[in-house]
């Protein structure tokens, strides 16, 4: 009798991680193809996508209550995301093939996405209040995405502090 090693392979719903997703096909009556929706992989009431239910501060709130998907390789076809937040531009560029608009390297932009899964900047502005979000944005062409470069921030949202800054790194002083 020969000795075989059992392999686990990962279930389809499993090897997707959770995170932001266009949808490339219809998923059910409630889920159409082209639309933006977060899925988890380990949600409620299973694994599943949860349509936007709003926009805050250009940021999509989920619904609480996923769709499951009723076939679990459906989560294969889902076209993954950046995430939603703060970049800086690493080149110049237009946001479009029209020359729209003119977004700089170095400026700091918003990433949201509408209800297609489009991308959109928000470039904040700073007046006599301080820092402001704009309420509309630019459509951006998906290839510009990669002239986007994530950056830090700590937040606080519904009183829940969250950083996902580095840690400070203590420099060793100078030698003179």
């Amino acid at each position: 009798m020969a000795d075989y090693i059992k392999i686990k392979t990962p279930k389809a719903a499993d090897a997707v991680k959770c995170g932001l997703y266009r949808t490339t096909k219809e998923l059910g009556p409630a889920v159409p193809a082209g639309v933006l929706v977060y899925y988890h992989n380990h949600g409620d009431p299973g694994p599943g996508v949860y349509p936007p239910e709003k926009w805050i501060n250009n940021k999509a709130v989920f619904s609480m209550r996923g769709i499951p998907l009723k076939n679990l390789n459906d989560a294969f076809t889902l076209e993954p995301l950046p995430s939603e937040g703060f970049y800086r531009v690493t080149k110049d560029f237009y946001c479009c093939e029209n020359h729209c608009r003119l977004i700089v390297r170095d400026t700091l932009v918003q990433l949201g996405y509408n209800g297609k899964g489009e991308p959109i900047v928000f470039i904040p502005e700073w007046n006599d209040d301080g820092v402001s979000l704009p309420e509309r944005g630019t459509l951006l062409d998906e290839e510009r995405l990669n002239y986007l470069k994530p950056l830090k921030l700590t937040f606080n949202f519904s009183n829940k502090n969250h950083s996902d800054a580095p840690e400070p790194v203590e420099e060793e002083p100078a030698e003179e």
